[in-house]
């Protein structure tokens, strides 16, 4: 069984060293635990270890948890959302990290009651395989959101290379970090823009090196269906 305790000590160990590295302060560093291959046994185990903050990137794994967990934790849908679907998820979700087209932002500001804090998610390697906008896109997107009153956006998210390039995976982060400056300092009121959510599993530590302020990590937290980490 994994002790996803021992698994979080070791991650914050990883979180604070990077931290130190890159001189910032590991509390603006928050942990999305990606609950969506594990049971309603291990959420539990992550929730007791004091993971307050859950992702969940398809529909019917994020209903399963959410019926049972309801308000005791930070809900983060970080796949794909099909326009469609929006209205399943939209008030029970604190966070979308996956906003990367108008026709899921006009769903979003159409189903919401209240603003919803969004991640727009961007292609920055520009493989045909990721979703997400186009980096070069990322600032007249954001723009074109000011008329939605239910959309703000929060951030930018990205996912990195499949490689075994550190410096590919760094650039990656960079790219994104210096879009988000950009978009920050446009001080423009639906999108202050503070937030990175990137690094996974297996990049996390150069994530927060480059100003990850989200990281989502599932297999080395909460273990996977076939692998108990």
């Amino acid at each position: 069984m994994v002790l996803v305790a021992e698994n979080l000590t070791k991650i914050q160990s990883t979180i604070q060293t990077a931290c130190d590295k890159s001189k910032r302060d590991q509390n603006e560093v928050t942990i999305i635990g990606v609950t969506k291959y594990v049971t309603i046994e291990r959420t539990e185990e992550a929730i007791q270890a004091t993971i307050e903050n859950l992702g969940e990137n398809r529909l019917e794994g994020f209903q399963e948890k959410y019926n049972h967990f309801k308000d005791r934790v930070k809900w983060h849908f970080i796949g794909t959302l099909q326009s469609r679907k929006v209205k399943d998820v939209i008030d029970k979700v604190d966070f979308i990290h996956s906003l990367d087209r108008k026709s899921l932002a006009k769903e979003i500001d159409k189903r919401s009651a209240r603003p919803i804090d969004c991640f727009i998610q961007v292609n920055v390697s520009g493989e045909q395989s990721k979703h997400g906008i186009a980096l070069d896109d990322v600032e007249s997107f954001t723009s074109s959101l000011r008329s939605y009153s239910n959309i703000r956006v929060v951030g930018l998210m990205t996912m990195a290379p499949h490689t075994d390039d550190d410096e590919v995976i760094r650039q990656t982060f960079q790219s994104l970090r210096e879009k988000r400056d950009q978009i920050r300092n446009k001080n423009e009121p639906h999108a202050p823009c503070s937030f990175l959510s990137m690094g996974m599993s297996n990049d996390y530590g150069i994530a927060i090196e480059e100003g990850a302020t989200h990281i989502r990590i599932g297999s080395k937290l909460v273990g996977s269906k076939t692998s108990e980490v």
